[in-house]
């Protein structure tokens, strides 16, 4: 069980260094745009974190349900956003932000709120 939570966190965090990365990768002037790396990793962060949270509720682990609920909100956010804005030829810089700042708060609450490594 142990190797099969560390595989979905591993997922987890390679899906937020790609949203992460793919929103810097726009910094700057110029028209940003919701590219495949935010796209996809918004998608792999979503789900490894669900399912990284169905393993820890399957074994012995307790649970801070309140984070993995901030998280949840936070992250559903995110993945409504960037797949709603996949398709449009750019983005507001007002969007680009806030989903800068959502991603960003999202690690904050996994890396800073204590207890359980969710």
């Amino acid at each position: 069980m142990d190797a099969l939570r560390l595989i979905f966190l591993f997922l987890h965090i390679l899906g937020f260094a790609a949203l992460i990365g793919g929103l810097l990768a726009q910094a700057g002037p110029g028209e940003k745009r919701v590219n495949g790396a935010m796209r996809d990793g918004a998608g792999l962060a979503f789900v490894a974190g669900l399912a990284l949270v169905g393993v820890l509720e399957a074994g012995d682990t307790d649970v801070n349900h309140a984070k993995v609920a901030v998280k949840f909100l936070i992250g559903l956010v995110v993945l409504v956003l960037v797949m709603a804005n996949t398709r449009k030829e750019r983005i507001p810089q007002g969007l680009w932000v806030l989903l800068t700042g959502l991603a960003v708060v999202n690690v904050a609450v996994a890396v800073f709120w204590s207890s359980v490594h969710v």
